[in-house]
């Protein structure tokens, strides 16, 4: 008895992690609509980020050295919209037919040369601010490289 007591708990607490991390991630949106409207409604910037979340290494890199650090959420959190534009590779990670379209659209329009990642800045009239990709460095050195795009 003691041991199902245990397991239960044990599952109880894997599933709160789960849902911690999960929100954790919230900030970052994946609907450019959205993203747009929240953009105007907060007066705020839109920080578009093109991703192989599941193939590309400086994608991944990016994502750990920079986007999942505090001082990038409080950088952030003031200043951007995040906006997340996947293009993952593995199946189990396989994005719903009308993200996958978005995503495409955007890429398009956006990132027509196909680098990644590619960070782009956009108003939310929708004009392109600043460019760039995954520099070496962490969060500080990657918050510096911004603030200068953005002078």
């Amino acid at each position: 008895m003691k041991k199902l007591k245990f397991m239960a708990m044990v599952l109880v607490l894997a599933a709160s992690l789960t849902s911690f991390t999960d929100n954790e991630n919230s900030a970052w949106l994946t609907n450019y609509n959205e993203a747009i409207k929240k953009a105007k409604t907060e007066n705020k910037l839109i920080l578009m980020d093109f991703s192989g979340s599941d193939w590309c290494a400086n994608c991944i890199r990016l994502e750990k050295s920079v986007f999942q650090t505090e001082a990038f959420k409080t950088y952030a959190k003031d200043k951007f919209i995040l906006l997340n534009v996947d293009f993952p590779m593995k199946a189990k990670n396989k994005l719903s037919p009308e993200l996958t379209k978005q995503n495409a659209e955007l890429a398009k329009k956006y990132n027509n040369d196909g680098q990644f990642p590619t960070v782009i800045i956009l108003n939310s009239d929708e004009k392109v601010l600043a460019k760039t990709g995954y520099i070496e460095g962490g969060a500080e050195v990657y918050i510096n490289h911004l603030n200068k795009l953005l002078k």
